[in-house]
C-alpha cells in the first residue's frame, strides 16, 4: 500500500491498544465502519495478533490494517503473517529494516532532527513524531517543518481533538489518537460512546478540506 498517500487522504490513525481481544477487535471494526481508514493495532495489547488476523478476515484484503509498537524483527514478522499491511514503531529498531524486507510501509517514531534524517535515510513512509502533546505539539511540528518541508509528520501521543485540529494546521500529513479516540471501547468498553468520538475526530480532520 501506498501509506503516505492513505494518510494524506484520512488524516486520522486511530490506535487500538486492549486488555480485551473482543473488545479490541469490536473496536477496529466500530472505527472502520464509522469512516475511520487507518487503524493501527498495538502489539503491547492483549492476544494482539489474532486480533489483527480476524479484522483482516473481516474487513477483507483491501482496508488498510496497521501493526504498532513494532519493536524487532520478529515483530514486523508476526504481524506480516497476521495481516498487517503497515507497520508503526516508536523508534528506529530492527522492525524497521524488516518490515522493509517484508515490503511493509513504516511509520516510524522519532523525536529529533537527527532520528529523522536518519528515519529517512532507511526509507521510511512517514514519521510519527512521539510524544507530540507533552513537546510542544503544534508548535513543535511548525518548528521542524523549517528544515523538513516534505517531511510527512504524524504526531501521536496526548493527542486530543484540539491538539489534532492544531497539528494538522501547522503542517502535519495526519494525526495518531489513542485514548482520546478509542477510550474504554478496547476493553470492552461502549462502543456507542466510541463511535460517537470517531464522529468528532473525523469532523476535526475534514475542517482543513473545508
Amino acid at each position: 500500500m501506498d501509506l503516505t498517500a492513505a494518510l494524506a487522504a484520512h488524516r486520522l490513525v486511530a490506535i487500538v491498544r486492549g486488555a480485551d481481544p473482543e473488545g479490541a477487535l469490536n473496536t477496529v471494526l466500530a472505527l472502520v465502519e464509522e469512516g475511520v481508514g487507518l487503524v493501527e493495532v498495538s502489539l503491547t495489547g492483549a492476544d494482539a495478533l489474532t486480533v489483527i488476523a480476524r479484522a483482516r478476515k473481516a474487513l477483507g484484503p483491501d482496508a488498510p490494517l496497521g501493526a504498532g509498537t513494532v519493536l524487532t524483527a520478529e515483530d514486523a514478522r508476526d504481524a506480516h503473517r497476521a495481516g498487517a499491511d503497515f507497520v508503526v514503531t516508536p523508534g528506529l529498531g530492527d522492525g524497521v529494516r524488516a518490515a522493509h524486507d517484508l515490503g511493509l510501509p513504516v511509520l516510524a517514531g522519532v523525536f529529533t532532527p537527527t532520528e529523522i534524517i536518519a528515519a529517512r535515510a532507511q526509507g521510511v513512509a512517514a514519521l510519527k513524531i512521539f510524544p507530540a502533546a507533552q513537546a510542544g505539539g503544534a508548535e513543535y511540528v511548525k518548528a521542524l517543518r523549517g528544515p523538513f518541508p516534505d517531511a510527512a509528520f504524524v504526531p501521536v501521543g496526548g493527542v486530543d481533538e484540539s491538539v489534532a485540529r492544531a497539528c494538522l494546521a501547522a503542517g502535519a500529513i495526519a494525526v495518531g489518537v489513542g485514548s482520546p479516540l478509542v477510550g474504554d471501547a478496547a476493553d470492552g468498553g461502549s462502543l456507542d460512546a466510541l463511535r460517537d468520538r470517531a464522529r468528532g475526530f473525523r469532523a476535526v480532520v475534514q475542517e482543513g478540506r473545508r
